[in-house]
């Protein structure tokens, strides 16, 4: 992927370790710090959020160059794991949490997506559509035809989320032959309030605004949540195929990117 410019970002895959230390550094900023996950020893050591499956992803990275090109630069990030690279190691970060086997039997190439964070001082300043601008570029130009991740709301309460979950499951439900479910022992049922009690509009106001991205795009969802106390959040499966994605990508966040974006956090998600 080549790397885009917009002013004095630059949107881009990481390319050294360093790239990628820098990531995983603006993560456990956000996700340990910020939004109150809980690390382990090591990670707090070394004030960075890694796992197994950092070293077979790509590294998606927003760099404000004002601030320099290495690590004092990097201000966003997504993660990102194809099929192909993951079934030659140990998978998708996506089957902790759902049985994906719909997913690896789509016939098309596919991508999970997530940790996708901004920095909290970037959060108005157009960051989040950046990183969505990069991530189509990946998709477009490695012929994806399908992402998908673990998104999160935070906390750990379902029936906080009463309205939002029936609202995904209600008008959003994955058609059967890529709809992923929630492994039983972490399901939770998203089929929380009878339709007709579910207030669209008010429902869309509170969403995270990285779900409803995904829910612009086209995207769906899996079926039943899973609360992550590790993480602090309860996590949905969201699936998008990207020739839906293309018009409504070009109509919504290729025209975004020259505005404010929503103020966002984070999607602890996949990969």
């Amino acid at each position: 992927m080549e790397p885009i410019q917009f002013s004095n970002f630059e949107v881009r895959l990481a390319e050294t370790l360093e790239d990628v230390e820098a990531a995983k550094a603006l993560r456990y900023r956000v996700f340990y710090e910020e939004m109150s996950a809980t690390p382990t020893p090591e990670m707090r050591a070394k004030r960075l959020d890694f796992d197994a499956f950092d070293d077979i992803c790509n590294h998606l990275l927003v760099v404000d160059r004002n601030r320099g090109n290495g690590t004092p630069g990097v201000v966003g990030t997504y993660r990102m794991l194809r099929r192909s690279v993951a079934m030659q190691h140990r998978g998708f970060y996506s089957q902790q949490e759902y049985d994906c086997s719909v997913l690896l039997n789509y016939p098309h190439e596919i991508v999970e997506v997530g940790r996708s964070c901004v920095d909290s001082s970037y959060r108005s300043r157009g960051v989040m559509p950046i990183m969505w601008r990069g991530l189509a570029a990946y998709v477009f130009q490695n012929d994806i035809r399908m992402f998908f991740g673990c998104a999160s709301f935070p906390g750990t309460r379902p029936e906080d989320m009463d309205r939002a979950l029936s609202y995904l499951h209600h008008y959003h439900l994955a058609p059967e032959p890529i709809r992923p479910r929630a492994l039983p022992e972490h399901y939770v049922n998203m089929e929380r309030l009878p339709q007709s009690e579910v207030e669209v509009q008010a429902v869309l106001a509170d969403l995270p605004p990285l779900i409803k991205g995904y829910m612009r795009l086209g995207g769906f969802v899996g079926d039943g949540a899973v609360v992550d106390r590790q993480f602090n959040t309860t996590d949905v499966c969201v699936i998008v195929q990207t020739d839906q994605m293309a018009s409504k990508y070009d109509r919504h966040y290729k025209r975004s990117s020259s505005k404010p974006a929503e103020k966002a956090t984070a999607e602890r998600g996949v990969s």
